[in-house]
């Protein structure tokens, strides 16, 4: 393994012109489907992060690790997520990272992990230390003239160095809305302060169970009545109308979903339920994002603010048969638990295949949005297809602090580039291909071409500049590269301590 040292003197351009460190606001949403936001082709009303993209840019292969807490590793640490375990060891998080340089920190939401993010560089953290949680009442018991939570699994909460279990918090509380409220109280309180901050506001929404204010989910009646196949092929017309895109290049995969009209009236009626409330869950979290952005401006910080949000992994199959629900409670209600499953999971990631934990591009690629009005420097509403992967960020986040921020000695070398090229249209400098392993797959991409597999099935391989949708495995006309991907892919598992499933 690599060992270095890293002052990073990387100086960029606007550094090297006396331009002040920027803040950076990092947003991840949880399960969200490649095509869910307005401006990647969803009907979900999700303004304010099309305003985001509008003014800045959009990453059309941006890629993450297809599970949550793997994401979060290799987000938080800048490393593959095999160099490291569930509690980050053999790591420093972006917070231990860039407070030195003199950044406040802060982190609002999801973990994932044991540990408490106050102890690991973080000066706040109000947040739960699970995967997930009830979005009205996490705790373990029925506040008063409620049903009991539904789903009901209790995480440990941390609020800095305070860790609790249960938290039951007040009948006013919405997942969404409180982690957005402590964000926003952590830059009021700080408001004079002259120093940088960065701020990770990790949502749960719109992970299961599906839970949303009754008002956001009668804006979507009647909207997913066509089905899923009808919604799959309308968010695809219209990423190919704003140029996300090119029919020929990336022609809409073959469907794995259930057919709408093989289910009865009522199976139909349940199902559009379940998909205006995971729709209606993204809005709630547009709203609040735009809450923040409100605030930035209103404190005169967001032009000097990068702003960049991502999801950790596809869109969730999933349907878990664990966990309470009350059969009589109203779908999106406090005792209700319920999920969107394959066939939603497999139209809200349109134009891909596959999911959540999958190695297909329907389970590896994030949207992701950048914004940043004093660093930016191309024309609005930008397109960017650089390749390009969550340990990127921590490389980013470091170079912008500038040669105050510090690596720690004796960690591993980090495995991503920084991003800031891609802010004024250059190339990324990056020497290894993109390496990926979860569960039973296993993926190297190398320039255009991706090799991929599952469990001891046959290697595919496909070449993305010509198939972004992986429809046409050219493994039997290429046998050369998949023997040459393949070994790099062996070279760089071993590297990493990559332990393969069986």
């Amino acid at each position: 393994m690599k060992i270095k040292i890293i002052p990073l003197c990387f100086l960029a351009y606007f550094f090297a012109h006396g331009v002040e460190q920027p803040n950076i606001v990092l947003i991840m949403a949880d399960d969200m489907g490649y095509s869910d936001l307005g401006c990647y082709g969803g009907e979900i009303r999700t303004p304010n992060l099309d305003s985001l993209a509008e003014n800045g840019i959009r990453y059309t292969q941006a890629y993450n690790t297809s599970k949550c807490w793997t994401t979060r590793i290799s987000l938080l640490t800048g490393l593959y997520h095999h160099r490291s375990d569930r509690n980050f060891e053999n790591t420093a998080l972006i917070g231990e990272i860039l407070r030195p340089a003199g950044y406040r920190t802060w982190w609002s939401g999801k973990h994932h992990a044991s540990f408490n993010p106050y102890d690991r560089g973080f000066d706040h953290f109000s947040g739960f230390l699970g995967g997930a949680i009830n979005f009205w009442n996490p705790g373990n018991r029925a506040r008063m003239g409620e049903d009991e939570p539904g789903w009901k699994a209790v995480y440990s909460w941390a609020f800095d160095d305070k860790v609790v279990n249960p938290y039951n918090p007040s009948k006013e509380f919405f997942a969404t809305d409180t982690f957005t409220d402590w964000s926003l109280n952590w830059l009021n309180e700080d408001e004079g302060s002259a120093k940088p901050f960065f701020l990770f506001l990790s949502y749960n929404a719109p992970h299961w169970p599906l839970h949303a204010h009754p008002e956001d989910i009668a804006k979507y009646d009647g909207i997913y009545d066509e089905g899923y196949e009808a919604i799959r092929r309308s968010r695809y017309q219209r990423q190919l109308q704003v140029g996300l895109f090119e029919e020929k290049t990336a022609p809409l995969s073959e469907p794995e979903h259930e057919l709408w009209n093989s289910l009865s009236k009522k199976e139909r009626d349940k199902e559009a339920l379940r998909m205006e409330i995971h729709a209606a869950m993204v809005d709630r979290m547009d709203q609040n994002i735009g809450r923040l952005v409100k605030k930035l401006e209103e404190l005169e910080k967001l032009k000097n603010t990068l702003i960049l949000f991502l999801v950790d992994n596809g869109a969730s199959h999933e349907r878990p048969k664990r966990g309470y629900k009350n059969e009589n409670a109203k779908w999106g209600s406090v005792g209700s638990f319920e999920a969107i499953g394959q066939s939603w999971a497999n139209a809200v990631n349109s134009p891909f295949k596959k999911w959540k934990v999958q190695g297909m591009e329907g389970g590896i690629c994030t949207p992701m949005i950048a914004h940043w009005p004093n660093g930016i420097k191309l024309s609005k509403n930008s397109i960017s297809r650089s390749s390009c992967h969550l340990i990127d960020l921590v490389p980013t986040f470091m170079e912008l602090a500038g040669d105050k921020s510090l690596y720690p000695q004796n960690l591993p070398e980090l495995d991503g580039v920084s991003l800031v090229p891609t802010f004024s249209g250059k190339k990324l400098k990056r020497k290894d291909p993109l390496f990926f392993q979860y569960g039973s797959w296993q993926v190297i991409r190398q320039n255009q071409w991706k090799l991929v597999q599952r469990k001891k099935e046959p290697w595919q391989l496909y070449d993305l500049s010509n198939d972004r949708t992986e429809v046409t495995d050219l493994s039997l006309q290429f046998p050369e590269k998949v023997k040459v991907m393949k070994r790099k892919w062996t070279e760089m598992a071993k590297e990493v301590g990559t332990v393969v499933s069986k």
